[in-house]
């Protein structure tokens, strides 16, 4: 027996081991098991599990379970912002309006948690921990923790209850809202994944065109490029009258009736034509032509990582030709002042040997890319916990104000992930390492949490915790409800694009794998998530502290 109470009951660095994984495993064993068609709680079962032990004396050392939680958090939130990084760009052209409709969202679930704070009189850090569970964002929940602890000095176990209650039914109001929505406006998926189909590609999407010359002399490079002055026109090859093929270079002559291919943007394609008659259009994959290959080489070499494409001069060197290069599975025009990142797949055009020396220069290793970097990890880290203990005055108030170890660290690596490749700095870490990393702090921290809490949990739901469970579905469907609406009827926006949307606001991923479901012939969901979370992710992290400084 002693045995079983030094490794169970008995606090201590062993114990607190042997409750943390044994919490984790019970939590993931739940989330495969239990199901309702494509939903599930997932992790967010290792929160009740830890829950469900405390609520019966076991827990583990204090200061342990602090420092359990504190990494977690870290660990979680640093590689989501160091994923997303590289294509973080709230407001481009594309998310602009995404965006703003995700911060409405996060503004009015605010608004009607300050709302419910005075009408029940309920403590704002109890609304507080409610709001992050509606929002489904454990980040949140974090910050909140620990801006109450700085400012009162203690950690209200109602923080994490209020939580635990409102999260499970927030994914049940997220799955209503977009249900009541397609009710409601009586939408066709079939008619919705039509229309997508129907939608005009990007302006900005890279094109290949061949082009057989209309010209009556002899024209080099440069007047066919004042013949056709279009920026970002790449000209890859030319296919004589006798059918061989050639790279161009500054040298190269054209004659009339040549064929060249020329890969620029889409919104260029009308303009193209003033060259002549189009005789095929679309890419061709890896095809070859007389001695001519296509050949897609990944960037493995940690030199190329932040270096421009006009650096290396692949056609003058190397007689080749990069037409265009794929990042996270999209395609990019290849222009000289592309900036290159580890794992950049690129379309190299040449002779065998050409492309070849050309994969040497780029490394095409890629074992390389196994290999994680840990440095831009850890300097982040480092940087992100420097970045959110700094106090920051505001106007009027005596407290100051921190990001917090969660939103420091996701400024960090947000910033890091963008623009570390411009300064050297290798940021590339495979998905799954980078998932892997992500769920080990995400468990970690849910089990943390979970076993501090559960002292009180029953009591607290009978004494009149239930109505947090109310207010955690109002915070979540009304936001949702009005929000979605307005993007699809008003605005008329795709509805796969609106049900994105929708989850990226309330950073749901658990829905995710239902809304993906809806259709198998697009994944606007997916990309409308990706394109709101991280703004979405940041805001939530931010609001939930700002209520604790300003109503506690």
């Amino acid at each position: 027996m002693s045995f079983i109470s030094e490794l169970f009951i008995t606090h201590s660095v062993t114990q607190s081991i042997v409750l943390l994984t044994l919490v984790v495993f019970l939590g993931l064993w739940a989330g495969e098991r239990l199901r309702v068609k494509n939903f599930t709680l997932g992790v967010t079962w290792i929160l009740f599990v830890g829950i469900a032990l405390s609520s019966f004396g076991i827990t583990i050392d204090e200061q342990v379970s602090s420092f359990a939680k504190n990494l977690g958090l870290i660990l979680f939130i640093y590689s989501i912002g160091l994923q997303v990084g590289p294509s973080f760009s709230p407001f481009g052209k594309n998310g602009l309006r995404l965006n703003l409709l995700a911060m409405a969202i996060v503004l009015l679930g605010c608004g009607i948690t300050i709302a419910l704070h005075y009408l029940t009189h309920t403590d704002m850090t109890t609304m507080a921990g409610i709001m992050s569970g509606a929002g489904m964002n454990t980040p949140s929940l974090g910050a909140v923790q620990q801006t109450a602890s700085d400012l009162l000095g203690a950690v209200s176990p109602d923080i994490a209850m209020g939580y635990a209650l409102a999260y499970p039914l927030s994914i049940v109001g997220l799955i209503f809202s977009f249900e009541l929505i397609r009710w409601c406006c009586r939408i066709n998926l079939s008619k919705e994944d039509e229309a997508l189909r129907l939608e005009h590609v990007s302006d900005d999407d890279p094109i290949c065109i061949d082009i057989r010359l209309s010209i009556d002399k002899p024209f080099t490079l440069k007047q066919l490029y004042d013949k056709c002055p279009i920026d970002h026109m790449m000209i890859s090859r030319v296919t004589r009258s006798d059918g061989t093929d050639e790279l161009v270079d500054s040298s190269t002559i054209f004659y009339p009736n040549d064929v060249i291919r020329i890969v620029s943007d889409k919104r260029h394609e009308k303009d193209l034509q003033v060259l002549g008659a189009v005789t095929h259009y679309g890419f061709r994959g890896r095809e070859r032509s007389n001695h001519l290959i296509s050949r897609r080489v990944v960037v493995t070499r940690t030199e190329c990582n932040g270096k421009r494409l006009s650096t290396f001069d692949v056609r003058q060197r190397y007689h080749a030709t990069i037409t265009r290069i794929n990042r996270a599975g999209v395609e990019l025009l290849a222009t000289p002042d592309f900036v290159l990142q580890l794992g950049d797949r690129i379309m190299v055009v040449g002779d065998r040997d050409d492309v070849r020396h050309v994969a040497d220069i780029f490394g095409n290793e890629l074992k390389r890319l196994d290999l994680p970097n840990l440095m831009p990890i850890f300097f982040g880290i480092f940087l992100g916990v420097l970045l959110g203990s700094l106090p920051i005055a505001i106007p009027g108030m005596n407290q100051s104000f921190k990001l917090g170890l969660a939103g420091g660290s996701l400024i960090v690596a947000l910033l890091i992930g963008r623009f570390g490749p411009y300064y050297n700095m290798v940021t590339f870490a495979t998905t799954s390492a980078n998932m892997m990393l992500r769920q080990v702090g995400l468990t970690l921290f849910l089990a943390a949490v979970g076993l501090s809490v559960g002292d009180g949990f029953i009591s607290t739901i009978i004494d009149g915790g239930y109505m947090w469970v109310l207010y955690g579905f109002l915070i979540t469907v009304v936001p949702l409800v009005l929000i979605g609406f307005l993007a699809y009827k008003v605005m008329k926006i795709n509805y796969f694009k609106v049900v994105g949307l929708l989850i990226g606001a309330m950073t749901g991923a658990p829905a995710l794998g239902y809304a993906q479901s809806l259709s198998d012939k697009n994944d606007q969901a997916s990309v409308c998530y990706a394109t709101v979370y991280p703004l979405t992710m940041f805001l939530r992290v931010m609001v939930g502290q700002l209520l604790i400084l300003f109503f506690c």
